[in-house]
């Protein structure tokens, strides 16, 4: 059972949790949860067959664990200081001051909050009349799966202006989202007295092009070269493709291993070269190397879809296990992330 529980994704070990603590208090968590992590554990928890005593117990037992390890005053303190900046200054100077000193609290816009929450065609027909500046810095507002998926709605010479257009953003003047008034009929409140917000619009386009289809990745990137060559390969240098995963050391390649499953595995070597599927299998004991061999040869033909879709969660996961610390990314020697 410790191997079974091993091999749960954190969505799963989030979908056995909130199946513990009951339906009340597992939608008011979800509540405080981002769209992409809604879906996450919702697809996670339709996929769990039966959840055993004994799953149920240690991923309670984790998380009682890891919460013992966090400082309640940490949590507090920048509730603590944001209500005293707040009656020291009044609400308008504090949203100024906040925004700088803790960006994280800077006042959220409802109208992007609300597009999180919408389909991607629906965005799309909220802003395809809208100037492609004000689309840039829609897009790049939202996460990078959605922003996608909305990107790839648009035709290519739109698609250009627009990736380009974001990867030359550096600052995000909260006025200028006023022109969404119209689009949601939401007040977006006065803007004048907050500063403009750091962005890094090359990091975000890389990030999109990421999450694009390889069509629609090439399509652009090719586009953008033949207008802009050197940013194009600012953004290049940024981007981050399941090949990349040769760079992985041992460690971090059996690290990344444990975090997946075999079937997603099996799909996405299917569209790897014989150099990464070697790395694979010498980062595992010899008979799971051997069954992942037979897998893979016994797995009919797959649509090339649904390889970039399982390549594409792995590398999800890989830059989830970076953040956490738990390996390595790197191109060229330097840091991913």
């Amino acid at each position: 059972m410790a191997e079974a529980q091993a091999n749960l994704s954190g969505a799963q070990r989030a979908a056995i949790f909130l199946l513990g603590v009951g339906e009340e208090s597992a939608a008011t968590i979800m509540q405080h949860m981002e769209p992409r992590e809604v879906q996450s554990v919702g697809e996670a928890m339709a996929s769990l067959a039966a959840v055993s005593n004994e799953q149920l117990a240690q991923v309670l037992t984790e998380f009682h664990e890891k919460a013992g390890q966090v400082n309640a005053l940490g949590l507090e303190a920048s509730e603590f200081a944001e209500r005293v900046i707040t009656q020291a200054l009044g609400e308008q100077k504090a949203r100024s001051m906040l925004a700088q000193v803790m960006p994280g609290k800077a006042q959220k816009n409802r109208c992007i909050e609300s597009l999180k929450w919408m389909d991607a065609r629906e965005i799309r027909s909220l802003i395809e009349e809208e100037h492609p500046q004000i689309i840039a810095i829609v897009l790049s507002s939202l996460n990078e799966e959605l922003a996608a998926q909305v990107l790839q709605l648009f035709d290519d010479e739109s698609r250009v202006d627009i990736v380009l257009r974001i990867a030359s953003l550096r600052t995000i003047d909260p006025s200028a989202l006023e022109e969404l008034d119209t689009l949601l009929q939401k007040q977006l409140g006065d803007f004048s007295a907050a500063p403009p917000q750091s962005f890094n619009g090359v990091q975000f386009a890389a990030a999109l092009m990421n999450a694009c289809s390889a069509a629609t990745e090439a399509s652009v990137m090719d586009a953008l070269r033949a207008q802009h060559a050197e940013l194009t390969d600012r953004i290049a240098d940024l981007m981050f493709v399941f090949a990349d995963l040769m760079a992985l050391d041992d460690r971090g390649m059996q690290r990344l291993i444990r975090d997946i499953s075999t079937d997603l595995l099996v799909i996405a070597l299917k569209g790897a070269d014989v150099a990464l599927q070697e790395r694979f299998f010498g980062n595992m004991s010899s008979r799971a190397a051997e069954m992942l061999r037979e897998d893979l040869e016994a797995k009919g033909p797959v649509k090339i879809a649904e390889v970039e879709s399982a390549q594409k969660e792995i590398l999800a996961s890989a830059k989830q296990l970076a953040e956490e610390g738990e390996l390595m990314l790197g191109k060229g020697g330097d840091d991913f992330v």
